[in-house]
């Protein structure tokens, strides 16, 4: 596996021909526009980079775009893998695994996801402030390389306070609505029953999804920053009356879109 994160690393150096990022976003459905954001963007196609996996969710571009950003340099990640497409939670490893290889320090995370609580309604940013695993899987079994991360690595400060209270000092001062919460993750990708939704707010969690979890235990193994946010596009099924559609959330991201791309320009500048 460590073979194959640093094939990958030294593919995508020599495609950045010389730009080195420090700061990297794994954008979810919906939420690749982010990356227009960008100057002078470098744009390198999974496909083109031997032995990586590929994207086929709609609404996930697979494809790395590199550019500045407030004098930052960044790498975001327009299409990013889950569980239910087939792919191993090791795989996920592989790719943060590969950041920490290109010198990526701090990670932004961000996904779509279904509100479990009542007072956090569609269109709503969530700063996830913590995390419930019920995917039952975990991107660290497996052979450790002690050269990139501890054996048994330590959660505690999974979702780095620090980069919380920079999101929460900038979102006040500028006027910018966002809340917090606790995200469940489950495989899927069936969308969750009534009873699941009732069951996980029992449990703690304020948004559920199928992503995020595995980059972030990954992230925190290799010791990389990580600040993560959740665009709320729906209500749990049995919190609203209409089923839930892929579409659904694709629509409800885009139009929350600007306001995280606002956050997100704001935070990276104070980086």
């Amino acid at each position: 596996m460590t073979e194959a994160c640093h094939s990958f690393a030294r593919q995508i150096k020599q495609m950045l021909n010389g730009f080195s990022p420090e700061i990297a976003l794994i954008l979810g459905s919906g939420l690749g526009d982010i990356a227009s954001a960008l100057n002078k963007p470098i744009i390198i196609n999974y496909a083109a980079i031997k032995g990586f996996p590929q994207s086929s969710v709609i609404g996930h571009s697979g494809r790395f775009v590199a550019g500045t950003l407030h004098g930052k340099k960044i790498l975001c990640m327009q299409g990013r893998f889950h569980l239910y497409e087939g792919h191993s939670p090791q795989t996920i490893s592989q790719i943060i695994k590969t950041f920490k290889l290109l010198g990526i320090k701090t990670l932004i995370v961000t996904n779509a996801a279904g509100s479990l609580n009542p007072k956090i309604k569609p269109g709503s940013i969530m700063l996830i402030t913590d995390h419930i695993n019920l995917s039952f899987a975990n991107p660290l079994i497996g052979p450790n390389d002690d050269n990139l991360g501890t054996r048994f690595p330590d959660m505690s400060n999974a979702y780095d306070k620090d980069l919380q209270k920079l999101a929460l000092d900038i979102a006040q001062k500028t006027s910018q609505k966002l809340t917090q919460g606790v995200y469940l993750m489950v495989s899927g990708p069936n969308f969750e029953t009534a009873a699941e939704v009732k069951a996980f707010g029992l449990l703690g969690a304020d948004a559920v999804g199928m992503s995020t979890v595995p980059e972030v235990i990954s992230a925190a193994h290799v010791g990389i920053k990580v600040l993560a946010f959740s665009v709320i596009t729906n209500m749990g099924t049995g919190m609203q009356k209409a089923p839930q559609t892929h579409d659904e959330t694709l629509a409800v991201a885009s139009l929350a879109s600007a306001n995280l791309v606002k956050l997100l320009s704001d935070i990276i500048e104070r980086i």
